[in-house]
C-alpha cells in the first residue's frame, strides 16, 4: 500500500501528534503532512494514515484517534494518546528503519515505550498532571516544551498554527531520536556489563573496558555487592559510584569523605594514592592518572564503605 498523505487536524497541537508525526514521516518520506479537519481529509482512504483526529481507533483502515469513547486502552489499563498508538503500530518498523539490529528492537521498544511513549500517553488524557515534576520542573517537562512552540494567541498569520508546527518537527525529532539512540545504547552495553559482572566475582569494584550505562544491567543481574565501577577514559581512569535508583544521586557508597573536592597533589596526600588526580565534592566521581591508581582507590573506598556500615551497626 502506497500511503500518500498523513493527516491530523488543524489548529493548535500538543506533544502526542507532534511525536507521532516524527514516527510516520520518517517511514512514509514522500507523503504529504496534511493538517485539516475537512471531513473530507479525515475520512479512511488506503492512501492515508489519519492520527490524532478521526474519532475512532482503527488500525486496518489507519485511523489512530483517542478521543473517542471508550478511550483505547493499554492491556494494563493505562489510556493511549495517538502517540502510543502509533508506536504501537509503526514503532518496530521505526526502529528498523533507524538501523537498529533486529535482535535489539523488540527490546528498545518495550524500553522506550515505557520511559518515553506513555508518559506523553499519561500527560495528554489527564491522567498525570506535569506539575507532578514539581513546580520547578514542571514548565521544562518535554509535552509542555513542545507546546511552547506553538504561536502566540494573537499572532496575526493565518498560517501560524501550521508554520509553527513544521518548526517544532525537527525538534521533537532530535528528542525521539536522541532518546532512542540512549536505550539502544543500553541494550548494548548490556552484554558487556554482564560480561564484567561476571569477572568481578564477589569483589565490590567492577571493570569496564569503557564508560557505558551500567546500572541498569548491574539491577537486572541483582549484583547488589558492586559498589563501584572503574573505566577508561580517553587518557586518565574514572572510579565512579552506583546510584540506587534512576531518578535520585544517592550512591549504594560514597567515595571518602577526605577526598571530597580535592584535587592533584592534595588528592594524592588524602588518599595516599600516587596519581589520584581529581575527586568530585559530591564523592560520586575520582579520576586517576592510571589504572592501578584507579583500581588502589576504589579497594580504599571499598575498605572505608566496609567501615561505615561497621559503625552504623554498631550504633544500632
Amino acid at each position: 500500500m502506497q500511503i500518500t498523505h498523513l493527516v491530523t487536524h488543524s489548529g493548535g497541537f500538543h506533544a502526542d501528534e507532534l511525536l507521532s508525526s516524527v514516527i510516520l514521516t520518517r517511514l512514509f518520506p514522500d507523503a504529504q503532512l496534511v493538517r485539516s479537519r475537512d471531513p473530507e481529509w479525515i475520512a479512511p482512504a488506503r492512501t492515508r494514515i489519519i492520527y490524532d483526529v478521526g474519532q475512532q481507533y482503527d488500525p486496518a483502515q489507519g485511523v489512530f484517534d483517542h478521543h473517542q469513547r471508550p478511550t483505547p486502552q493499554r492491556p494494563d489499563g493505562q489510556p493511549f494518546s495517538s502517540f502510543g498508538l502509533v508506536w504501537n503500530r509503526f514503532g518496530r518498523d521505526y526502529l528498523a528503519a533507524l538501523g537498529l539490529p533486529a535482535g535489539d528492537i523488540d527490546a528498545v521498544h518495550a524500553q522506550f515505550d515505557e520511559r518515553f511513549v506513555l508518559p506523553i500517553d499519561l500527560m495528554d488524557n489527564g491522567a498525570v498532571d506535569p506539575g507532578s515534576a514539581g513546580p520547578l520542573l514542571a514548565r521544562l517537562t518535554l509535552p509542555v516544551l513542545l507546546e511552547s512552540l506553538k504561536p502566540v494567541f494573537d499572532d496575526p498569520d493565518p498560517n501560524a498554527d501550521d508554520r509553527a508546527f513544521a518548526a517544532a518537527l525537527p525538534i521533537a525529532r532530535a528528542f525521539v531520536e536522541s532518546n532512542l539512540n540512549r536505550e539502544a545504547a543500553k541494550v548494548r552495553a548490556a552484554g558487556i556489563v554482564a560480561d564484567a559482572i561476571r569477572a568481578a566475582g564477589d569483589g565490590k569494584v567492577m571493570e569496564l573496558p569503557r564508560g557505558m550505562p551500567f546500572r541498569p544491567a548491574i539491577e537486572e543481574a541483582g549484583a547488589d555487592h558492586l559498589l563501584f565501577v572503574v573505566h577508561p577514559r580517553d587518557t586518565d581512569w574514572a572510579l565512579t559510584g552506583i546510584r540506587i535508583g534512576e531518578n535520585t544521586f544517592e550512591q549504594r557508597a560514597d567515595l571518602p569523605k577526605a577526598w571530597a573536592g580535592l584535587t592533584d597533589k592534595a588528592l594524592e596526600a588524602a588518599s595516599g594514592v600516587e596519581g589520584a588526580k581529581f575527586c568530585h565534592n559530591g564523592r560520586f566521581l575520582a579520576i586517576a592518572r592510571s589504572r592501578e591508581a584507579a583500581l588502589r582507590m576504589a579497594a580504599l573506598a571499598v575498605d572505608e564503605a566496609g567501615a561505615d556500615t561497621a559503625r552504623v551497626q554498631a550504633q544500632v
